[in-house]
């Protein structure tokens, strides 16, 4: 089953912040409109990967915790939906793979299992498959190391497998992500720390790298440090400050946010 992570305790501020490509936009209630920009494209746009084998399960759960070891609150507000999936140690990358989509299709074997009339779906990496150390990875340690395995959330399980299967082979691949409204950032925390969620990204789905500069004393870019699964953190004292992102996909591309956002006190 998948491993849920609890959340930040203590939140100061919060705020969202979209924008989208080529075109980029800002909104929130705290934040004027800025310009849109056009944003050069210098690596080609992120392709489905080569077909994979391996099985599949399925876990019990819920919207507030499908995306538990990821950092989503909740799946459905955050535009991934119930279309979720667990990964297990190697495919999660401790984390680094929190976003990326894969497109999962049901084999037929003796055994049966597959749904009739469903030939493939579209999954977001939200969660962690936990290996378990008491059973073979062929008998109950589906996710043990160095097996690839997914551990699907039940309702997308049910959209390609039978319930009674409890398992079943399956052929994947990675596949671009495509999300509505742009990339959003939640950002927690106090004047002396701040985390900051990454979700709704499309393309590649995982991001590698977060930067951030504002207008006043934070002028450089500066890196921000991965916390957990798709959450980041900084020190940095931004409050006052006209902030811009910058982010960095899986694939290498950048994805910029000109400024005009600016972090208030709640």
């Amino acid at each position: 089953m998948a491993f849920p992570l609890g959340a930040l305790a203590t939140t100061t501020w919060l705020f969202l912040v979209a924008f989208s490509l080529p075109n980029v936009h800002a909104a929130h209630n705290h934040v004027g409109s800025i310009k849109k920009v056009s944003i050069k494209r210098h690596r080609p746009i992120f392709k489905p990967g080569p077909w994979k084998q391996a099985h599949a399960t399925f876990y019990e759960g819920g919207s507030g915790t499908f995306g538990g070891a990821c950092g989503y609150e909740d799946v459905v507000k955050e535009g991934y939906g119930l279309d979720t999936v667990a990964l297990s140690s190697v495919m999660f990358n401790n984390g680094l793979t929190c976003g990326a989509c894969y497109e999962v299709k049901c084999v037929k074997s003796p055994e049966g299992g597959c749904k009739a009339g469903k030939s493939s779906i579209i999954v977001t990496a939200t969660n962690f498959c936990p290996p378990n150390d008491d059973l073979p990875g062929d008998n109950g340690g589906w996710c043990n190391p160095p097996r690839e395995h997914l551990d699907l959330a039940k309702p997308a399980y049910l959209k390609i497998a039978e319930y009674k299967a409890g398992i079943v082979p399956i052929h994947y691949r990675r596949v671009p992500c495509k999300k509505k409204g742009g990339i959003r950032f939640t950002i927690t925390g106090n004047p002396y720390f701040y985390l900051v969620s990454v979700w709704n990204v499309g393309g590649a789905g995982d991001i590698t790298q977060v930067m951030v500069k504002g207008d006043k004393k934070v002028k450089n870019w500066t890196k921000l440090k991965r916390n957990w699964g798709q959450k980041w953190e900084t020190d940095k004292q931004l409050v006052g400050e006209t902030l811009a992102f910058r982010v960095r996909a899986s694939d290498s591309r950048y994805k910029p946010l000109k400024k005009g956002i600016v972090l208030t006190r709640s």
